[in-house]
């Protein structure tokens, strides 16, 4: 009976729906998860939820900027259990960015100790360094908390409260710029010059009407914390307008003169994408252009950066031209690089990309709720104030009653309905007069509690007078904060006010240079067309040797290596395995070197896998595509193809297609041959008439060449001349392959024994 209860309960809770239903449900919840808590910036303060609470957790903590560091691992640890339940490295490492003036605009957090590099150096462990907010994230994004400017909301255990937005006074989201992947979107926002993006803020507030372009006037455009140059300033207008576009970096680089008439490039700023691993890789880029001989005029270069900055000192060979090499430099390495701008952010709690005008919209009617939210509560607490006052004051004026109250009273709630409510019942008087008073007292409460709380003091006559100048003060506090929050104008005054003390004490003169520079364009060098040779050993070192050298030691060429013919410099280099791939390879990219030199690998020149390919066939591209191929199958498939079939712009194409377990053994140039010999590895041979063989696709597998016996494959193919002997060795003896019998393709052919 128990049993048969569960089913039905059971039954009763089933949820039929669609799988695709629930998948679909599912992965939007997840990605909206992402999008707005993990991975883009709120437009209102421009900080993503881990950086935000990291900041709010060391307010909390009392990091501020004047008081002394605290242990990072300490920040990290008490930010993941109140308010961020992810793992340790990716609150640590926000905190770290937070940190990095090579980073951020404007740093957030004041860090101790070792928080990584420019050049792509980590951080220090989080138990070995140390920090503290600055003064510009405790004056300017987390000011004003206690006085109810933003909503709070339950942290994920609901044990704890967290901020849904710091109340920034500043466009954060400029100045600091932002990055982030998330689900099908990303974010990717430079950073701004503070004075620059206050001033546009405040040009926007002054008129709400203004254009992209106007503001562009105020704000002219990305400042990188690293310098550099923006390379199209003409751009910007319609990235700022779209909030996407490009922007063109490119480092500082300086020519200085040396000693014996050399010059050197100096470069002193990077492209803000070079930061990390990229300063390294431009080192590297810079020799390989040297190395590969694609300029002459590099003799060294050298890191000189130091904590003073970036130097990267590039030394020319004397008679060099600088500004060529430094063209080359922005073609062939990341000198010169791309931004790329997505300018999208979460708005009104969903994603959007938006334009300069469009984030300083959202940016300054953010700052007008708070400032409405914080004058409203100060204004409540000054009416509270003068309330109390005003009580005091006419308390002042009839102490001596007061007193008489307290005096008669049994209990302190007779004394309080008294002073509020005229309620003498039971209140021992000396007089009936004081009785009388006493009937017409009407303080409210809150005016009554703090005559109760009054200390005998307050009854000297200079702080009666200071009560009295105190309650003037907050009239006029009132009378302040009523004009700011009924007139759009004051209040605009007052957020101006606060931006041009910001921008007085924590900005920065601009970094970046704005230009408009032209696009570099590198004329290949003209290469004078010449014959040379191709040479590789049994191992698969290859190399080039000039034709002079060859022609003088031909037939040391020939028997030394296992490949070795004349070939033009501005060819390519045609290789055929037995995967079926054909491998083309620049003749100019193959290290050129003297007779006895050893070359360079194969692998290292294309796809090529020493591991799993056999070479069959290497001949130039030019006799290749001007030519038809033979070939043979391990399982006796055979085929033509024309050459003109095998042309591509990749260096790695497939020549013919195989079934599985199948390899090419043959391929050959026709030429003018007449007869095809196939033979296998069970000593079977077949001679039949090449022209048999149909003209196919390389996409074809070909038709059958050969009838194989059990176990048997085929091993070698040849291609014969009409009339002209061909022989090879089969077990010790000569076969005379032209005189072998001529059948038709497909047979089983005669075995030699």
């Amino acid at each position: 009976m128990a049993s048969s209860k569960t089913r039905e309960y059971k039954e009763e809770h089933i949820i039929r729906t669609d799988y695709s239903e629930i998948m679909q449900k599912n992965y939007i919840d997840y990605a909206m998860s992402v999008i707005v808590s993990r991975a883009l910036p709120d437009v209102r303060d421009g900080l993503k939820p881990v950086q935000r609470r990291v900041l709010y957790d060391m307010q909390q903590l009392g990091i501020r900027y004047n008081q002394p560091y605290r242990k990072s691992a300490r920040i990290v640890g008490d930010t993941m259990g109140k308010y961020h339940p992810h793992g340790d490295s990716s609150i640590y490492d926000a905190l770290v960015v937070l940190a990095q003036d090579f980073k951020k605009g404007q740093v957030l957090i004041d860090g101790h100790g070792n928080f990584g590099s420019i050049e792509g150096d980590g951080a220090a462990a989080m138990r070995y360094t140390e920090a503290r907010l600055t003064k510009l994230a405790q004056e300017v994004y987390l000011t004003d908390l206690d006085k109810d400017v933003i909503d709070f909301m339950p942290n994920f255990d609901e044990t704890e409260k967290e901020p849904t937005v710091l109340p920034v006074k500043i466009p954060n989201i400029l100045i600091n710029g932002a990055e982030g992947i998330a689900v099908g979107m990303a974010t990717s926002i430079p950073t701004h010059n503070l004075s620059e993006v206050i001033e546009a803020v405040k040009a926007y507030i002054a008129n709400n009407d203004i254009t992209t372009e106007e503001l562009l006037t105020y704000m002219p455009g990305p400042d990188f914390p690293t310098g550099g140059i923006v390379a199209n300033k003409d751009d910007l207008l319609n990235i700022y307008e779209t909030g996407m576009g490009k922007i063109r970096l490119r480092g500082k680089v300086e020519i200085e003169q040396m000693k014996g008439g050399k010059s050197a490039l100096v470069m002193t700023e990077i492209p803000y994408t070079m930061i990390g691993a990229g300063i390294g890789k431009f080192l590297n880029d810079v020799a390989a252009l040297a190395e590969n001989h694609v300029t002459g005029d590099i003799s060294d270069i050298s890191n000189q950066s130091s904590k003073e900055g970036i130097r990267i000192v590039i030394e020319l060979k004397k008679g060099a031209d600088p500004e060529k090499l430094l063209n080359l430099l922005y073609k062939k390495t990341k000198l010169e690089d791309t931004f790329g701008v997505n300018m999208l952010a979460v708005c009104e709690g969903r994603p959007e990309t938006m334009g300069l005008k469009r984030i300083i919209e959202a940016q300054v009617d953010f700052q007008i709720d708070v400032a409405n939210r914080k004058y409203s509560h100060m204004l409540a607490k000054e009416q509270e104030r003068r309330e109390i006052q005003e009580g005091l004051i006419k308390a002042c004026d009839v102490i001596d009653l007061i007193i008489e109250i307290l005096r008669g009273s049994k209990t302190q709630a007779q004394a309080m309905s008294c002073l509020v409510n005229g309620e003498v019942k039971g209140i021992k008087f000396k007089t009936e007069k004081s009785r009388r008073l006493a009937s017409k007292l009407n303080f409210t409460e809150r005016q009554a509690k703090a005559i109760l709380e009054m200390r005998l003091s307050r009854l000297i006559g200079l702080e009666i007078d200071a009560l009295i100048a105190e309650n003037k003060e907050t009239i006029a506090n009132i009378a302040r904060y009523e004009d700011i929050l009924n007139n759009y104008e004051t209040m605009a005054a007052v957020i101006v006010s606060e931006l041009d003390a910001i921008k007085k004490e924590f900005g920065r003169p601009r970094r970046t240079l704005l230009e408009n520079a032209q696009e570099v364009v590198i004329e290949a060098p003209k290469i004078k067309e010449e014959m040379t040779a191709v040479l590789m050993d049994r191992f698969g070192y290859i190399k080039t040797i000039d034709e002079s050298t060859f022609d003088k030691n031909h037939d040391a060429c020939v028997n030394d290596f296992k490949y070795a013919f004349k070939i033009m410099n501005t060819d390519k280099l045609g290789v055929f395995t037995n995967l079926g791939k054909l491998h083309a390879v620049n003749v100019l990219d193959i290290k050129s070197g003297k007779l006895r030199d050893k070359g360079v690998p194969f692998d290292n020149l294309c796809k090529y896998d020493s591991s799993q390919e056999v070479i069959l066939m290497m001949a130039p591209m030019s006799d290749i595509l001007r030519s038809e191929l033979f070939f043979a199958t391990a399982q006796g498939l055979v085929k033509r193809i024309a050459g003109a079939e095998l042309a591509s712009s990749t260096r790695t194409i497939a020549a013919t297609k195989l079934n599985d377990g199948d390899e090419v053994v043959f391929v050959g140039l026709d030429g003018d041959t007449e007869f095809a010999v196939l033979q296998t590895d069970h000593g079977y041979f077949l001679r039949f008439m090449k022209s048999e063989i149909p003209l196919l696709k390389k996409s074809a597998k070909g038709v059958k060449g050969m009838a194989l016996v059990k176990g048997d494959a085929v091993s070698s193919a040849y291609l014969l001349q009409m009339g002209k002997e061909f022989q090879i060795e089969y077990k010790g003896k000569q076969v005379m392959l032209n005189r072998l019998k001529l059948a038709k393709h497909g047979g089983k052919g005669n075995k030699k024994s």
